[in-house]
């Protein structure tokens, strides 16, 4: 597979991706980690009947098991890390320190074999994070706090382990694409026994909120994963980490449109940002 066409199809998972705030209010009242193992049981439920389908179940057994541990282990412990932060820290700054992860993604694949970091790849992921700084905290002043360290804590190793997984994903390349259905199952299990140890069940209201569940499951928490995973491995890893600040982008614009959200010129200035650091980390890319 061609590397633009690998890139491409990562950036489909930040496309999924920039549904999850939306479909994520519309599932309320589900607390978290029972969201998370509904939805990663979908994901990976969809990975196995695909198996099924290509006849390529046989290819999962032939997987290290120090492939399943990694990847369940980035999966599970990105999202464990980033509900935790949020509850233990302000939203906004939470929010702002977990979304390193593709600036940690551009700096970390300097050090992948065959890969070089040049200054446009970090003047544009720079760029991009600028932008995406104006939309989580609503261009307004950040409130850092020393009560809520445990939290910040929490949001940074949230940003290292997504950024990690998704570097060091190019190392175990020779991983199939399928086996995410099993890093998902295993982190739905994880997800479920620490939702029967620590919250209350309560499950979605009315038609609007299964579905929205489901749709997480089949998009943002299901095939978001498998486009990331052909994207890191065989994609452009530095554009793509940085063209991953469209997401918030775009979450925010899909809130305006279902009136969730309201349209302000912060957008406007965000959108150009991230775009000019799409723009210079492609023009980088192009040197090489």
């Amino acid at each position: 597979m061609e590397q633009q066409r690998a890139t491409m199809i990562g950036f489909g998972a930040v496309l999924l991706w920039s549904l999850l705030a939306l479909l994520t209010v519309w599932s309320a009242p589900v607390p978290p980690l029972l969201l998370n193992a509904i939805c990663f049981a979908i994901g990976g439920t969809i990975g196995i009947l695909w198996c099924r389908a290509t006849n390529s179940l046989a290819e999962l057994r032939r997987v290290s098991w120090r492939v399943y541990v990694f990847g369940t282990l980035g999966l599970f412990g990105y999202h464990a890390l980033y509900f935790s932060a949020l509850r233990l820290a302000p939203a906004a700054e939470a929010g702002l320190i977990a979304y390193l992860w593709p600036l940690l993604i551009v700096l970390f694949s300097g050090l992948l074999p065959g890969e070089s970091l040049r200054a446009g790849h970090l003047l544009g992921a720079l760029l991009s994070f600028a932008g995406a700084a104006l939309i989580l905290t609503g261009a307004g002043d950040l409130g850092f706090r020393a009560q809520y360290l445990p939290g910040y804590g929490l949001a940074l190793l949230c940003a290292l382990t997504w950024s990690g997984y998704s570097v060091l994903s190019r190392l175990v390349g020779h991983a199939p694409t399928s086996s995410v259905a099993v890093f998902c199952l295993l982190s739905a299990l994880l997800s479920l026994l620490l939702h029967l140890a620590f919250e209350p069940t309560r499950w979605p209201d009315g038609a609007t909120g299964w579905l929205a569940t489901l749709g997480l499951g089949l998009g943002p928490v299901g095939l978001a994963f498998y486009l990331w995973d052909v994207g890191v491995k065989r994609g452009d890893i530095q554009l793509l980490g940085t063209t991953s600040y469209a997401a918030p982008l775009l979450s925010t614009l899909i809130l305006v449109l279902a009136g969730v959200a309201s349209a302000s010129w912060t957008l406007a200035v965000a959108a150009l940002l991230i775009t000019a650091g799409a723009v210079v980390a492609a023009r980088a890319r192009r040197r090489d």
